[in-house]
């Protein structure tokens, strides 16, 4: 067993080393292990869905998020230590990359220590960065956590979409997108700057390849305009005026929105999409965010006489907002009733009311709703909420 001042200096042998940036993730965990000290460790990730965590070598079977010490650990974004089989102690990790939970690592050891809780933490925390830096090129991390074959839609519109959880110390912003492997018009968007969360959420007309690319279209000219510096109606126009240039004959409906982080102010566009839905505790506070809507983005809007409308709100700390597709409420139920408005806010309000974490209520929420149907959905249905949660003064 190394002493602590070699397995620093190990670790700092091998962070210093370049060569660690083009191994794979079997060989790095393995490395970094042996320079921590450790005994041994394995990588787990979550698929698509967020019902399973695959391991990521052949060491380990796949868990499931829900009944599991691991999953606990996945879903409450804490530790957690349990005994094996074999008698080990096995620490469960989260692995983070910011907001956004990614699994869990598994270290097994004969006797958890500070130490080695310690090392444990600063391994998670490695491997989270590491596997952030490499999933967007190397298809072994999207392989292991698909559990089937995504339609050619779905993938080319998935390309674009942001991490599934953003956040910092003032605000968390989570999506779902279901079906996972389905989808071919909504998408969502969100993303930070220092001063203001942006979030979206889009509907594409139809449910093919000419929907997909529509939402992307609509993202690429919505994430244009806004590293421009375009106010919230010029980001509208922006995606009107690149629809109708290339896409004519194809619109999308959709909410867009800025928060300002400090104050908690809200404005929206709403071009032709159901109403966002606006939390306080566990109370809906009913038609808060009612609004007339403005006609869908593309070509048509450009022929109409009034500018887009920007609508203002002040949020309370802590308010939750969620935008969602028309693909939520007009799922149908296992006896074939429209799941509807009200039965949507009241699985919201249950999911949101146990007082978890913004991206795992959200993972409830999704769930429930599926298995309150045959587990598949006739329309995409996507939900994005997000919490405003200012430091106490």
């Amino acid at each position: 067993m190394s002493t602590p001042e070699t397995s620093d200096t190990l670790l700092q042998d091998f962070l210093a080393d370049p060569a660690h940036l083009t191994l794979d993730l079997g060989t790095a965990v393995a490395r970094c292990v042996r320079a921590l000290g450790l005994q041994h460790a394995v990588v787990y990730l979550a698929d698509l869905q967020q019902r399973h965590l695959v391991p990521q070598t052949d060491m380990g079977s796949t868990l499931a998020v829900d009944g599991t010490l691991a999953g606990w650990a996945y879903r409450t974004q804490a530790l957690r230590v349990e005994e094996s089989e074999t008698g080990e102690i096995i620490a469960w990790f989260p692995l983070l990359d910011g907001a956004e939970r990614l699994g869990v690592l598994g270290v097994h050891t004969m006797a958890v220590t500070a130490s080695t809780l310690s090392r444990g933490r600063a391994l998670a925390s490695l491997l989270a960065m590491m596997i952030t830096s490499k999933r967007a090129y190397e298809d072994s991390f999207v392989r292991r956590t698909r559990t089937e074959q995504m339609r050619l839609p779905s993938e080319m519109l998935r390309a674009f979409l942001p991490p599934r959880t953003i956040g910092n110390g003032n605000v968390v912003s989570t999506a779902v997108l279901e079906p996972a492997y389905e989808i071919g018009g909504d998408a969502f968007d969100h993303s930070l700057t220092p001063t203001t969360l942006h979030a979206s959420v889009l509907d594409a007309m139809g449910h093919d390849l000419a929907s997909g690319l529509t939402s992307a279209v609509a993202l690429a000219a919505c994430r244009n305009a806004r590293r421009n510096g375009a106010d919230l109606p010029e980001l509208v126009t922006s995606v009107d005026e690149a629809l109708s240039r290339w896409l004519p004959d194809q619109y999308c409906t959709g909410v867009l929105t800025q928060l300002n982080l400090a104050t908690g102010v809200l404005r929206w566009c709403n071009c032709g999409h159901p109403t966002p839905l606006l939390l306080r505790g566990d109370h809906l506070i009913v038609d808060a965010m009612e609004r007339d809507a403005d006609p869908p983005m593309g070509a048509p809007f450009l022929l109409a006489s009034q500018p887009r409308q920007t609508h203002e709100l002040a949020l309370e700390p802590g308010d939750r907002v969620l935008l969602y597709t028309d693909g939520v409420t007009e799922a149908r139920t296992r006896d074939a009733q429209l799941f509807g408005l009200e039965r949507f806010v009241d699985y919201v309000i249950r999911a949101t009311g146990s007082g978890e974490l913004a991206p795992e209520a959200l993972r409830r929420l999704i769930h429930s709703m599926l298995d309150a149907q045959t587990g598949q959905l006739q329309d995409d249905a996507t939900i994005l909420m997000f919490e405003w949660r200012p430091p106490a003064a």
